[in-house]
């Protein structure tokens, strides 16, 4: 089941659009590089873009993958939900279920979960709760606007990370690696027919379930644009710092690039990109 952008406003947006539009906004407070910083390869990103760059790649990798569920599915991507500005990274609706998936990049990270807790690199985080939580309001929200029980099951979803132990099953979320998520779906029993999953998919596509205050979207072809020609931006300068570190450093111009700092401490800021 696909939604139909020209009438299901919903349909039309991108896989990571709210994470690209925060991006985006954080990018044009940063100033432009010099030229010797782009020949050095210093990466475009400014501080606080770089957390929602890799989220943003992470969206669009798992929003990529959904898209090989087939036409029984509705996939909703960046869902504006509640009355701020949080959004639900992807929405499922389909023969197995209801599905809200939380996606979280982890890339080379270690991931450790164990009934309610999930560790990332040793460190507690909320994802558990958080999507737990979404999964709840998101049962809500479809509930009233279907006029019926609607249950929801959370999904975090690790993109790339080094490796997931999981000692216990988090009781009502799902936590799967982003290479396991299209098998795991299609493995699922049936729970709906094509008339309950019609119904919720029609509640599903239209913002006012979803937010008190619904506001026009943003234009995702222009969004996509943008975002594609920063991700070849920050691949090119991964490129010429990968060729800087291989080839022999040129120690005058990177002193010059970054104002005079030593040399080791050049090539640390570099490779922290």
């Amino acid at each position: 089941m696909t939604a139909d952008p020209a009438h299901m406003l919903l349909g039309g947006r991108i896989p990571a659009q709210a994470v690209i539009e925060e991006l985006l906004a954080r990018q044009s407070l940063v100033r432009p590089r010099t030229w010797i910083q782009r020949i050095l390869g210093v990466s475009p990103l400014g501080p606080d873009s770089q957390a929602w760059y890799k989220g943003a790649l992470g969206e669009i990798a798992v929003g990529r993958i959904l898209a090989g569920l087939g036409p029984e599915w509705l996939v909703l991507h960046a869902i504006p939900v509640g009355k701020g500005a949080s959004d639900i990274d992807h929405l499922l609706v389909g023969p197995a279920g209801v599905f809200t998936v939380n996606t979280k990049n982890h890339s080379g990270q270690s991931v450790w979960v164990a009934g309610r807790t999930l560790m990332v690199a040793g460190k507690k985080t909320r994802h558990l709760y958080n999507a737990a939580y979404e999964a709840t309001r998101a049962s809500k929200l479809l509930s009233a606007a279907v006029g019926a029980a609607v249950d929801v099951t959370g999904m975090v979803v690790l993109v790339d990370p080094k490796s997931l132990t999981i000692r216990s099953r988090s009781e009502g979320v799902v936590v799967v690696r982003e290479v396991q998520l299209l098998g795991w779906l299609k493995r699922c029993r049936r729970e709906l027919g094509p008339a309950e999953v019609g119904q919720i998919a029609a509640a599903a596509v239209l913002p006012r379930t979803w937010h008190r205050k619904p506001v026009t979207p943003g234009n995702a072809e222009a969004l996509q644009h943008h975002f594609n020609t920063l991700r070849l931006l920050v691949d090119q300068a991964r490129r010429r710092r990968a060729a800087w570190v291989l080839g022999v450093p040129a120690a005058g111009l990177l002193m010059l690039a970054n104002g005079g700092q030593t040399l080791a401490a050049i090539l640390q800021s570099l490779s922290g990109r």
